[in-house]
């Protein structure tokens, strides 16, 4: 088996530990795995990459080392936690909407029907914002809270440009936050037990940094010092 593959099982398991322990309310086992999950994603990319004598996106490995941050974070308590971690993951949204439209996916979302995408997550972004603004400004998080939505729709909307595996990875991450914001403007609580947040997004992580190694367009073929790049 490749070893990305093993990279890729591993993160797997260790993902199905996580929302066990979130489940069981095991905040342990959760201070133990949940730190773990980005970067087994780094390295399943960067063993990807080389298994096809290529380089990983730096842009997606950034966007992957600024949601490891945000991770960790959000494993605290408070306003401050909770302000650092959304700082963190606004900068691994801002280096995914780079690395996506390196990829030309804003020349894609110009043509039908990719053309609704950003459409129909802008009505959604602010049709959400109206619905949890009181909630938000009793927390004193309104005008964060927007401007990150701002970030995270235009990170889901440029992920439909890259494929379907992508542009789904990217709804998920975009639904996983917008859980996160219901909670904190406490206008709804989801149904179940509490592991639909991780679920969203874990599983929205693995489908973008999968579809950008099938894909990888911004790879260079790795060769030696001097030597030209073969022709792709």
């Amino acid at each position: 088996m490749p070893r990305s593959r093993v990279l890729l099982t591993a993160f797997a398991a260790v993902t199905a530990a996580n929302l066990l322990a979130n489940a069981t309310g095991n905040g342990l086992a959760e201070l133990l795995t949940k730190p773990v999950l980005m970067p087994l994603l780094a390295a399943y990319l960067w063993r990807a990459a080389a298994e096809r004598g290529a380089r990983p996106e730096r842009l997606v490995l950034a966007a992957l080392a600024f949601s490891t941050g945000g991770d960790v974070a959000l494993l605290g308590d408070g306003d401050g936690a909770f302000l650092t971690g959304m700082a963190l993951f606004l900068a691994a949204h801002l280096c995914y909407i780079a690395a996506f439209t390196r990829g030309g996916a804003a020349t894609a979302l110009r043509r039908p029907p990719l053309l609704a995408v950003p459409v129909g997550y802008a009505v959604l972004t602010v049709a959400a914002l109206a619905w949890m603004w009181p909630g938000l400004t009793d927390a004193g998080l309104a005008v964060p809270v927007a401007g990150y939505a701002v970030a995270l729709a235009v990170m889901a909307s440029t992920a439909a440009g890259c494929g379907w595996r992508v542009g789904l990875g990217g709804a998920l991450f975009l639904g996983s936050d917008l859980l996160i914001a219901v909670g904190v403007a406490e206008v709804a609580t989801p149904p179940g037990p509490p592991i639909w947040v991780m679920a969203s997004y874990a599983a929205g992580q693995a489908l973008i940094v999968t579809g950008r190694a099938a894909r990888d367009p911004a790879a260079t073929p790795v060769t030696p010092a001097g030597a030209p790049a073969a022709p792709r």
